[in-house]
């Protein structure tokens, strides 16, 4: 049986992971209004420049493939652009992402804080100096271990979501420990909907409230999530709306003052298609905040939006077949892999022949001449990408349009930073992709 049969897809996510890359990739390939370039050929031109400017060719020389290139000049670009379009609001980095030391540092370097969901992430960044005590520990169910730990290192809000996690706190100084009660707010049009596994619905939240507040809990505020890859302000609008109404409501009822508002994360990124820019959904957030009174301190913990461009993967094609449904190709990386987000949230990188970029670095004898070759050809061909293991469900994507391929060939994706490197598994024996990280400057 296919481990990944075995641990199962997201409830949202059904079928053949790359029969749905393939139905993805065919809208991107939509032909775009005259004289507009494709989606993916203006990721390729960036893409090529990109290469060219952090010497693609002489990496993949040295490291070899496959090979993930992290560049942390990303990760500071990313915080940013947040704090240009999101003023006024904290951002708190999803460690989950991208839990990389060299992520850490940038993300740390920028200003920028952390949230947190167990004792691994408090230990890996406490080893890089970043101060604890401003991080939210924003997982909804945990050990009472968990939240000791987190609160002797120097956490002091957690995250709940239902009756049970209150009792946990019982051995804690009431009057040192704030905790944001989590709401649902389910969103079907994002890519993983986040409000079924966690959130208690707004219309049952001030019954928790008022047993947190039995409990001697301080209750700081209120945290939600609108989903992955959320592409319209709406939601979130719908889901600030809605908890400012509860927070005037129970401030009313009870004389307290929320002081936090957690937005989660959600912010999209461009991966086969494109997505409204950062500054076009804040538009609508921002009038939305217009609303939280003075006392309200809001933050957004963003994860994909920082992480998946920090990481560009190049993969090398190490097998060839012509089967009953066209050209197989197989890669040094797969689904178990770098490419683990594929089946998980129905996440498809763009995929490019490095010829199209014009990385060329060495190649095994004759791949340079048949490459020399098809240079010239623009043409694309479909193909199936599968993944290394022995495992028949490790395909990456089917009937891709790439140029034609040949063993020894390097293929590059971008946008390969979140939850990819960190969701990687062991199976089959495979060592981890490298991680080779670019000088920052």
């Amino acid at each position: 049986m296919s481990l990944l049969t075995r641990t199962g897809p997201t409830p949202r996510v059904t079928g053949d992971p790359a029969e749905r890359s393939h139905r993805r990739h065919g809208r991107t390939d939509a032909r775009p209004p005259r004289g507009r370039p494709s989606h993916r050929e203006l990721v390729r031109r960036d893409l090529a420049a990109y290469a060219r400017r952090v010497g693609l060719d002489d990496l993949v020389r040295t490291h070899g493939s496959p090979l993930f290139v992290l560049d942390p000049a990303r990760v500071a670009a990313q915080v940013d652009e947040l704090r240009r379009e999101l003023p006024r609001t904290g951002i708190h980095f999803a460690t989950k992402s991208l839990p990389h030391p060299a992520v850490i540092d940038a993300v740390h370097a920028s200003g920028a804080s952390f949230e947190v969901a167990s004792r691994g992430e408090v230990d890996l960044l406490e080893r890089h100096g970043v101060p604890i005590g401003a991080c939210l520990h924003t997982h909804p169910v945990k050990t009472v271990a968990d939240i000791t730990g987190a609160y002797l290192r120097g956490i002091r809000t957690f995250v709940v979501d239902s009756p049970s996690e209150i009792g946990k706190f019982a051995g804690l100084p009431c009057c040192d420990v704030g905790v944001l009660v989590r709401l649902s707010f389910p969103n079907p049009g994002a890519k993983s909907d986040l409000s079924s596994k966690f959130g208690v619905a707004p219309e049952h939240a001030a019954a928790l409230v008022e047993r947190c507040l039995a409990a001697r809990l301080r209750v700081r505020g209120f945290t939600f999530h609108v989903g992955s890859q959320t592409t319209s302000a709406e939601p979130w609008r719908r889901a600030i709306d809605a908890t400012l109404r509860l927070m005037r409501t129970l401030e009313a009822r009870h004389g307290i003052r929320f002081e936090l508002l957690d937005l989660g994360g959600g912010f999209p990124v461009a991966y086969d298609e494109p997505v409204p820019s950062l500054g076009e959904l804040a538009r609508g957030i921002r009038s939305a905040l217009a609303a939280v009174p003075p006392h309200v301190r809001v933050v957004v913990e963003p994860g994909r939006f920082i992480a998946a461009p920090a990481m560009t993967l190049v993969t090398r094609v190490i097998g060839t077949s012509d089967r009953a449904d066209g050209r197989w190709h197989y890669l040094d990386e797969g689904l178990y892999g770098a490419y683990s987000n594929i089946p998980a949230e129905d996440v498809h990188a763009l995929v490019f022949a490095a010829a199209e970029l014009g990385v060329e670095p060495d190649r095994p004898v004759g791949a340079a001449d048949a490459l020399a070759a098809r240079r010239p050809a623009r043409r694309r061909v479909p193909v199936t990408l599968a993944g290394p293991t022995c495992d028949s469900v490790d395909v990456i994507a089917r009937r891709l349009p790439l140029p034609p391929l040949a063993d020894g060939d390097l293929l590059v994706s971008p946008m390969m930073g979140a939850y990819t490197w960190a969701t990687a598994t062991g199976f089959n024996g495979i060592a981890p992709t490298p991680v080779v990280v670019l000088p920052e400057g």
